[in-house]
Protein backbone atom coordinates (compact mmCIF):
# COMPACT_ATOMS: atom_id res chain seq x y z
CA UNK A 1 0.00 0.00 0.00
CA UNK A 2 1.19 3.52 -0.80
CA UNK A 3 2.24 6.00 1.84
CA UNK A 4 -0.98 8.01 2.36
CA UNK A 5 1.07 11.17 2.85
CA UNK A 6 2.81 10.83 -0.49
CA UNK A 7 1.11 12.19 -3.59
CA UNK A 8 2.02 9.54 -6.16
CA UNK A 9 -0.48 10.78 -8.72
CA UNK A 10 0.19 12.50 -12.01
CA UNK A 11 -0.47 16.17 -12.66
CA UNK A 12 -2.75 17.10 -15.57
CA UNK A 13 -2.32 20.31 -17.55
CA UNK A 14 -4.93 21.29 -20.14
CA UNK A 15 -4.44 24.58 -21.97
CA UNK A 16 -6.76 26.27 -24.49
CA UNK A 17 -8.33 22.92 -25.30
CA UNK A 18 -11.06 22.77 -27.94
CA UNK A 19 -13.07 19.83 -29.18
CA UNK A 20 -15.24 20.17 -32.26
CA UNK A 21 -17.55 17.65 -33.90
CA UNK A 22 -18.23 19.14 -37.31
CA UNK A 23 -19.87 22.51 -36.69
CA UNK A 24 -20.61 21.73 -33.05
CA UNK A 25 -18.04 22.87 -30.47
CA UNK A 26 -18.18 20.65 -27.38
CA UNK A 27 -15.26 22.37 -25.58
CA UNK A 28 -14.27 26.01 -25.96
CA UNK A 29 -10.73 26.98 -24.93
CA UNK A 30 -10.72 25.35 -21.51
CA UNK A 31 -7.79 25.64 -19.11
CA UNK A 32 -7.51 23.12 -16.29
CA UNK A 33 -4.60 22.28 -14.00
CA UNK A 34 -5.01 19.25 -11.72
CA UNK A 35 -2.38 18.78 -9.03
CA UNK A 36 -0.62 15.46 -8.33
CA UNK A 37 -2.74 13.38 -5.95
CA UNK A 38 -5.72 15.73 -6.15
CA UNK A 39 -9.37 14.67 -6.25
CA UNK A 40 -10.84 16.87 -8.98
CA UNK A 41 -14.49 16.63 -9.88
CA UNK A 42 -15.85 17.82 -13.24
CA UNK A 43 -19.38 18.99 -12.48
CA UNK A 44 -22.11 20.31 -14.71
CA UNK A 45 -25.43 19.60 -16.40
CA UNK A 46 -25.84 17.24 -19.34
CA UNK A 47 -24.00 18.46 -22.44
CA UNK A 48 -21.79 20.90 -20.54
CA UNK A 49 -18.47 19.32 -21.63
CA UNK A 50 -17.40 17.42 -18.52
CA UNK A 51 -17.45 13.93 -20.06
CA UNK A 52 -15.80 15.24 -23.24
CA UNK A 53 -12.95 16.54 -21.06
CA UNK A 54 -12.64 13.16 -19.33
CA UNK A 55 -12.54 11.42 -22.72
CA UNK A 56 -9.76 13.74 -23.89
CA UNK A 57 -7.69 12.87 -20.81
CA UNK A 58 -8.37 9.16 -21.29
CA UNK A 59 -7.48 9.25 -24.97
CA UNK A 60 -10.92 8.04 -26.07
CA UNK A 61 -11.27 11.11 -28.28
CA UNK A 62 -8.70 13.41 -29.89
CA UNK A 63 -8.20 17.04 -28.98
CA UNK A 64 -9.03 19.45 -31.84
CA UNK A 65 -6.69 22.20 -30.66
CA UNK A 66 -4.80 23.15 -27.53
CA UNK A 67 -2.45 21.08 -25.37
CA UNK A 68 -2.87 18.22 -22.92
CA UNK A 69 -0.11 16.95 -20.64
CA UNK A 70 -0.15 14.14 -18.08
CA UNK A 71 2.75 13.95 -15.67
CA UNK A 72 4.51 16.77 -17.51
CA UNK A 73 4.47 14.98 -20.88
CA UNK A 74 2.29 15.68 -23.89
CA UNK A 75 -0.12 12.84 -24.63
CA UNK A 76 -1.60 14.33 -27.79
CA UNK A 77 -1.95 11.49 -30.28
CA UNK A 78 -0.99 8.85 -27.68
CA UNK A 79 -3.56 6.00 -27.70
CA UNK A 80 -5.50 5.35 -24.51
CA UNK A 81 -3.89 1.96 -23.79
CA UNK A 82 -0.46 3.61 -23.59
CA UNK A 83 -1.43 6.32 -21.09
CA UNK A 84 -1.33 4.03 -18.02
CA UNK A 85 -4.66 5.31 -16.74
CA UNK A 86 -7.33 3.51 -14.71
CA UNK A 87 -10.93 4.10 -15.79
CA UNK A 88 -14.22 3.30 -14.03
CA UNK A 89 -17.53 3.77 -15.86
CA UNK A 90 -21.12 3.97 -14.66
CA UNK A 91 -21.76 0.57 -16.27
CA UNK A 92 -19.28 -1.78 -14.70
CA UNK A 93 -17.97 -3.46 -17.91
CA UNK A 94 -16.87 -6.60 -16.05
CA UNK A 95 -16.19 -9.76 -18.03
CA UNK A 96 -19.18 -12.02 -17.24
CA UNK A 97 -17.26 -15.26 -17.94
CA UNK A 98 -14.46 -14.39 -15.48
CA UNK A 99 -14.49 -14.60 -11.70
CA UNK A 100 -13.99 -11.46 -9.62
CA UNK A 101 -10.36 -12.41 -9.07
CA UNK A 102 -9.68 -12.91 -12.78
CA UNK A 103 -11.47 -9.66 -13.65
CA UNK A 104 -9.22 -7.76 -11.28
CA UNK A 105 -6.12 -9.64 -12.50
CA UNK A 106 -6.83 -8.86 -16.17
CA UNK A 107 -4.88 -5.54 -16.36
CA UNK A 108 -1.89 -7.26 -14.75
CA UNK A 109 -2.07 -10.15 -17.20
CA UNK A 110 -2.04 -7.68 -20.09
CA UNK A 111 1.13 -6.19 -18.61
CA UNK A 112 2.81 -9.59 -18.44
CA UNK A 113 2.66 -9.93 -14.65
CA UNK A 114 2.17 -13.52 -13.46
CA UNK A 115 2.38 -15.78 -10.46
CA UNK A 116 2.71 -14.75 -6.84
CA UNK A 117 3.19 -11.02 -7.49
CA UNK A 118 0.01 -10.85 -9.57
CA UNK A 119 -1.94 -12.73 -6.89
CA UNK A 120 -0.60 -10.40 -4.18
CA UNK A 121 -1.70 -7.32 -6.08
CA UNK A 122 -5.14 -8.76 -6.74
CA UNK A 123 -5.59 -9.55 -3.03
CA UNK A 124 -4.44 -6.04 -2.09
CA UNK A 125 -6.86 -4.42 -4.56
CA UNK A 126 -9.79 -6.53 -3.38
CA UNK A 127 -8.93 -5.84 0.25
CA UNK A 128 -8.93 -2.14 -0.56
CA UNK A 129 -12.57 -2.27 -1.73
CA UNK A 130 -13.60 -4.87 0.88
CA UNK A 131 -14.31 -7.60 -1.68
CA UNK A 132 -11.61 -10.16 -0.83
CA UNK A 133 -14.21 -12.77 0.17
CA UNK A 134 -15.85 -12.60 -3.27
CA UNK A 135 -12.82 -13.45 -5.43
CA UNK A 136 -14.30 -16.72 -6.69
CA UNK A 137 -17.75 -15.37 -7.55
CA UNK A 138 -18.89 -14.28 -10.99
CA UNK A 139 -20.29 -10.78 -11.73
CA UNK A 140 -23.82 -12.18 -12.13
CA UNK A 141 -23.65 -13.30 -8.49
CA UNK A 142 -22.95 -9.78 -7.22
CA UNK A 143 -25.12 -6.76 -6.48
CA UNK A 144 -24.66 -3.53 -8.42
CA UNK A 145 -22.65 -1.96 -5.62
CA UNK A 146 -20.40 -5.02 -5.36
CA UNK A 147 -19.79 -5.00 -9.11
CA UNK A 148 -18.83 -1.34 -8.98
CA UNK A 149 -16.33 -2.05 -6.19
CA UNK A 150 -14.80 -4.82 -8.32
CA UNK A 151 -14.56 -2.39 -11.25
CA UNK A 152 -12.77 0.06 -8.95
CA UNK A 153 -10.33 -2.65 -7.79
CA UNK A 154 -9.59 -3.59 -11.40
CA UNK A 155 -8.85 0.05 -12.25
CA UNK A 156 -6.45 0.41 -9.30
CA UNK A 157 -4.71 -2.98 -9.31
CA UNK A 158 -1.82 -1.86 -11.55
CA UNK A 159 -1.12 1.29 -9.48
CA UNK A 160 -2.00 3.88 -12.13
CA UNK A 161 -0.90 7.45 -11.37
CA UNK A 162 -4.30 8.65 -12.60
CA UNK A 163 -7.82 7.26 -12.14
CA UNK A 164 -10.75 8.55 -14.20
CA UNK A 165 -14.32 7.89 -13.02
CA UNK A 166 -17.34 8.67 -15.21
CA UNK A 167 -20.53 8.84 -13.09
CA UNK A 168 -19.61 5.52 -11.42
CA UNK A 169 -22.37 5.65 -8.80
CA UNK A 170 -25.21 6.92 -10.98
CA UNK A 171 -27.02 3.57 -11.22
CA UNK A 172 -26.99 2.87 -7.45
CA UNK A 173 -29.59 3.63 -4.81
CA UNK A 174 -29.11 6.61 -2.50
CA UNK A 175 -27.89 4.80 0.65
CA UNK A 176 -25.40 2.65 -1.25
CA UNK A 177 -24.22 5.65 -3.25
CA UNK A 178 -23.54 7.63 -0.07
CA UNK A 179 -21.60 4.73 1.47
CA UNK A 180 -19.50 4.22 -1.67
CA UNK A 181 -18.75 7.94 -1.83
CA UNK A 182 -17.03 7.66 1.54
CA UNK A 183 -15.22 4.49 0.45
CA UNK A 184 -13.90 6.21 -2.67
CA UNK A 185 -12.78 9.14 -0.57
CA UNK A 186 -10.98 6.77 1.83
CA UNK A 187 -9.22 4.93 -1.01
CA UNK A 188 -8.09 8.20 -2.57
CA UNK A 189 -6.69 9.36 0.75
CA UNK A 190 -4.77 6.10 1.19
CA UNK A 191 -3.28 5.92 -2.31
CA UNK A 192 -2.37 9.47 -3.24
CA UNK A 193 -3.42 8.73 -6.84
CA UNK A 194 -4.86 11.59 -8.88
CA UNK A 195 -8.62 11.10 -9.22
CA UNK A 196 -10.71 12.85 -11.88
CA UNK A 197 -14.42 12.27 -11.32
CA UNK A 198 -17.35 13.24 -13.55
CA UNK A 199 -20.82 13.81 -12.09
CA UNK A 200 -23.88 16.02 -12.48
CA UNK A 201 -24.73 15.53 -8.77
CA UNK A 202 -23.54 18.62 -6.89
CA UNK A 203 -23.92 16.98 -3.45
CA UNK A 204 -21.69 14.11 -4.57
CA UNK A 205 -19.12 16.63 -5.81
CA UNK A 206 -19.14 18.46 -2.47
CA UNK A 207 -18.64 15.22 -0.51
CA UNK A 208 -15.77 13.84 -2.59
CA UNK A 209 -13.68 16.62 -4.01
CA UNK A 210 -10.58 18.58 -3.13
CA UNK A 211 -11.64 20.97 -5.89
CA UNK A 212 -14.50 21.16 -8.37
CA UNK A 213 -14.53 22.48 -11.94
CA UNK A 214 -18.03 23.69 -12.86
CA UNK A 215 -18.79 23.27 -16.58
CA UNK A 216 -21.45 25.10 -18.57
CA UNK A 217 -21.92 25.20 -22.33
CA UNK A 218 -18.47 23.79 -23.12
CA UNK A 219 -16.64 26.19 -20.81
CA UNK A 220 -15.40 26.11 -17.23
CA UNK A 221 -17.30 28.73 -15.22
CA UNK A 222 -15.28 28.40 -12.00
CA UNK A 223 -12.79 26.11 -10.25
CA UNK A 224 -12.55 25.97 -6.47
CA UNK A 225 -13.23 24.05 -3.29
CA UNK A 226 -16.82 23.21 -2.47
CA UNK A 227 -16.87 25.93 0.17
CA UNK A 228 -15.51 28.53 -2.27
CA UNK A 229 -18.08 27.66 -4.91
CA UNK A 230 -20.97 27.68 -2.45
CA UNK A 231 -20.02 30.77 -0.43
CA UNK A 232 -18.34 32.80 -3.19
CA UNK A 233 -19.72 31.81 -6.61
CA UNK A 234 -18.14 33.76 -9.45
CA UNK A 235 -21.21 33.64 -11.70
CA UNK A 236 -24.96 33.34 -11.34
CA UNK A 237 -24.83 29.93 -13.03
CA UNK A 238 -22.44 28.58 -10.37
CA UNK A 239 -24.52 30.15 -7.59
CA UNK A 240 -27.66 28.43 -8.86
CA UNK A 241 -26.05 25.10 -9.78
CA UNK A 242 -24.16 24.57 -6.50
CA UNK A 243 -26.86 24.20 -3.88
CA UNK A 244 -30.27 25.83 -3.66
CA UNK A 245 -30.76 29.57 -3.66
CA UNK A 246 -33.23 32.43 -3.93
CA UNK A 247 -32.43 34.82 -6.78
CA UNK A 248 -33.83 38.35 -6.46
CA UNK A 249 -34.07 40.85 -9.31
CA UNK A 250 -35.22 44.46 -9.09
CA UNK A 251 -34.24 48.07 -9.57
CA UNK A 252 -30.90 48.74 -7.91
CA UNK A 253 -28.84 51.70 -6.85
CA UNK A 254 -25.45 51.89 -5.17
CA UNK A 255 -25.15 53.81 -1.90
CA UNK A 256 -21.52 53.90 -0.82
CA UNK A 257 -20.45 50.30 -0.22
CA UNK A 258 -24.03 49.03 -0.25
CA UNK A 259 -26.46 48.05 -2.99
CA UNK A 260 -30.16 48.77 -2.50
CA UNK A 261 -32.72 46.79 -4.52
CA UNK A 262 -36.40 47.73 -4.87
CA UNK A 263 -38.93 44.95 -5.44
CA UNK A 264 -42.37 46.51 -5.80
CA UNK A 265 -42.98 48.38 -2.55
CA UNK A 266 -40.20 46.63 -0.63
CA UNK A 267 -36.47 47.34 -0.50
CA UNK A 268 -33.54 45.18 0.54
CA UNK A 269 -29.93 46.14 1.17
CA UNK A 270 -26.75 44.16 0.50
CA UNK A 271 -23.44 45.02 2.15
CA UNK A 272 -21.62 44.79 -1.19
CA UNK A 273 -21.37 46.41 -4.61
CA UNK A 274 -20.37 45.13 -8.03
CA UNK A 275 -17.35 46.55 -9.80
CA UNK A 276 -17.70 47.72 -13.39
CA UNK A 277 -21.32 48.83 -13.23
CA UNK A 278 -22.84 45.46 -14.17
CA UNK A 279 -26.54 44.91 -13.47
CA UNK A 280 -26.64 42.87 -10.23
CA UNK A 281 -28.88 40.16 -8.87
CA UNK A 282 -29.03 39.16 -5.22
CA UNK A 283 -28.63 35.51 -4.19
CA UNK A 284 -29.59 34.21 -0.75
CA UNK A 285 -28.86 30.67 0.47
CA UNK A 286 -31.87 28.91 2.09
CA UNK A 287 -30.13 28.26 5.41
CA UNK A 288 -29.26 31.99 5.68
CA UNK A 289 -32.95 32.97 5.59
CA UNK A 290 -35.51 32.72 8.39
CA UNK A 291 -39.27 32.44 8.06
CA UNK A 292 -41.16 34.76 10.42
CA UNK A 293 -44.76 35.63 11.18
CA UNK A 294 -45.96 38.97 9.76
CA UNK A 295 -45.35 41.80 12.20
CA UNK A 296 -42.49 40.08 14.07
CA UNK A 297 -39.77 42.39 15.38
CA UNK A 298 -37.27 43.51 12.74
CA UNK A 299 -33.67 43.09 13.85
CA UNK A 300 -30.84 45.50 13.03
CA UNK A 301 -29.45 44.91 9.53
CA UNK A 302 -32.28 42.54 8.65
CA UNK A 303 -34.14 42.52 5.35
CA UNK A 304 -37.78 41.39 5.07
CA UNK A 305 -39.83 40.26 2.09
CA UNK A 306 -43.51 39.33 2.45
CA UNK A 307 -45.19 36.39 0.80
CA UNK A 308 -47.21 33.20 1.24
CA UNK A 309 -46.03 29.65 1.83
CA UNK A 310 -46.70 27.51 -1.26
CA UNK A 311 -44.76 24.40 -0.22
CA UNK A 312 -43.82 22.94 3.18
CA UNK A 313 -41.62 19.84 3.32
CA UNK A 314 -40.58 18.07 6.53
CA UNK A 315 -36.99 16.75 6.22
CA UNK A 316 -36.43 15.18 9.63
CA UNK A 317 -33.59 17.54 10.58
CA UNK A 318 -35.86 20.49 9.87
CA UNK A 319 -38.23 21.83 7.24
CA UNK A 320 -37.93 23.33 3.78
CA UNK A 321 -40.36 26.02 2.68
CA UNK A 322 -41.07 27.65 -0.65
CA UNK A 323 -42.55 31.12 -0.33
CA UNK A 324 -44.18 33.05 -3.19
CA UNK A 325 -43.10 36.67 -2.75
CA UNK A 326 -45.15 39.71 -3.74
CA UNK A 327 -43.25 40.10 -7.04
CA UNK A 328 -43.80 36.43 -7.99
CA UNK A 329 -40.32 35.21 -7.04
CA UNK A 330 -40.15 31.91 -5.15
CA UNK A 331 -37.92 32.11 -2.06
CA UNK A 332 -36.49 28.96 -0.46
CA UNK A 333 -36.02 28.76 3.30
CA UNK A 334 -34.60 25.90 5.35
CA UNK A 335 -35.60 25.98 9.01
CA UNK A 336 -33.84 23.87 11.67
CA UNK A 337 -35.67 21.40 13.88
CA UNK A 338 -37.51 23.29 16.62
CA UNK A 339 -38.23 26.40 14.55
CA UNK A 340 -41.82 27.59 14.15
CA UNK A 341 -43.87 25.48 11.74
CA UNK A 342 -45.69 27.01 8.78
CA UNK A 343 -48.41 25.51 6.63
CA UNK A 344 -49.19 25.96 2.94
CA UNK A 345 -51.15 29.18 2.51
CA UNK A 346 -49.73 30.91 5.61
CA UNK A 347 -48.66 34.52 5.25
CA UNK A 348 -44.97 34.81 6.11
CA UNK A 349 -41.98 37.10 5.96
CA UNK A 350 -38.61 35.91 4.65
CA UNK A 351 -35.89 37.54 6.74
CA UNK A 352 -32.16 37.60 6.00
CA UNK A 353 -29.17 39.75 6.99
CA UNK A 354 -27.59 42.27 4.64
CA UNK A 355 -24.18 40.58 4.98
CA UNK A 356 -25.64 37.21 3.88
CA UNK A 357 -26.59 38.42 0.40
CA UNK A 358 -24.33 37.34 -2.48
CA UNK A 359 -24.20 39.96 -5.22
CA UNK A 360 -23.60 38.66 -8.76
CA UNK A 361 -23.79 40.01 -12.33
CA UNK A 362 -27.15 39.17 -13.90
CA UNK A 363 -27.08 36.49 -16.59
CA UNK A 364 -30.29 35.36 -18.26
CA UNK A 365 -28.57 32.22 -19.57
CA UNK A 366 -28.22 30.98 -15.98
CA UNK A 367 -32.01 30.69 -15.75
CA UNK A 368 -32.25 27.73 -18.13
CA UNK A 369 -33.34 24.45 -16.61
CA UNK A 370 -30.34 22.96 -14.82
CA UNK A 371 -30.60 19.27 -15.69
Amino acid sequence: MHDPKAATGAAIDISKACKRYGRFTALKDIDLHIRPGEFMTLLGPSGSGKTTTLNLIAGFTDITSGTLEIGGKSVTGLPSHKRNIGVVFQHYALFPHMTVGKNVAYPLTLRGLKGEERDRRVRRALDMVKMADFAHRYPSELSGGQQQRVALARALVFDPPLLLMDEPLGALDKKLREWLQLEIKRIHRELGTTFVYVTHDQEEALVLSDRIAVFNGGRIEQIGTGRELYDRPATLFVGRFIGESTVLRGKTQVCGDQTVMTLGEETITANARLAGGAQPVMLVRPERAVLKRPGAEVLAGENRLTGNVVEAIYLGSGSKYEVRLADGTTAIVRSPLGAADFAIGDAAEVAFASQDIILLPDDASADVTLT
